[in-house]
């Protein structure tokens, strides 16, 4: 049975995420600040995380940051939960590491259906790999990057990107595709944020950004066929 962790400092909405998730067959353990979540964490990590924004002594933007460079939690789904609702506020949290992204008020059978949608995405991921791709080198595991045996720092959805254009190397995909696997989600302006996030991929990558193409009115690929080693 999963655990489901909720960081909120609102007891109302707590409650009643609490109880669809119970009654939906989760485990549950509820937190009202940042401080009490990371004690529990020394003890147990959990299947997902919904993380409010606005919490009393520590942000939860920072908060969701320190969670993506802990080795421990960086791979913890994570659903940012907040009534900021600016698209500069969700592309804020998606560019820290967020999985997905709800905006109160909600309906609980959005949460569940999210939550559901986000575990079976992150359940049975594959082994850690090395890929290349002529100058581009990704350590899945360690979730390094290099370009021509440089070191090229990428943001979590930066290096999710890269990932799935290496996995699909040779493939033309959707904005649409992109943004349900990498995002999870759909919102207003969706395109825009893949196209802003591909731009700033290209330009990471230096040399090695001339292998993503534009495929006129349908989406992005990356060019040639590439090298995959699993790690022992």
């Amino acid at each position: 049975m999963s655990l489901i962790y909720i960081v909120e400092d609102d007891v109302n909405i707590r409650e009643i995420q609490r109880y669809a998730l119970k009654n939906s067959g989760f485990q549950v353990q509820e937190f009202g600040c940042g401080r009490e979540l990371q004690q529990a964490l020394e003890h147990q990590v959990p299947s997902l995380i919904l993380l409010d924004i606005m919490l009393p002594n520590e942000d939860g933007l920072d908060i969701l940051a320190g969670l993506r460079n802990n080795r421990v939690t960086e791979k913890v789904p994570i659903i940012m939960v907040t009534a900021k609702s600016s698209e500069l506020d969700k592309v804020k949290g998606l560019d820290l590491g967020a999985d997905d992204y709800m905006t109160k008020p909600f309906g609980i059978m959005e949460l569940i259906s999210r939550v559901k949608a986000l575990l079976r995405r992150t359940e049975g991921l594959p082994e850690s790999a090395v890929m290349s791709n002529g100058e581009i080198v990704v350590d899945t595991d360690r979730r390094r990057v290099t370009v021509a045996g440089k070191p090229c720092e990428l943001t979590f959805k930066e290096f999710e990107l890269l990932k799935m254009l290496l996995l699909n190397a040779g493939i033309v995909l959707s904005r649409d595709k992109i943004m349900d696997q990498v995002w999870g989600f759909d919102y207003e302006g969706e395109s825009r944020t893949v196209d802003m996030h591909i731009k700033t991929l290209r330009q990471k990558l230096g040399s090695g950004g001339s292998s993503i193409k534009t495929v006129r009115n349908v989406g992005y690929k990356m060019d040639r066929e590439i090298s995959l080693e699993e790690k022992n």
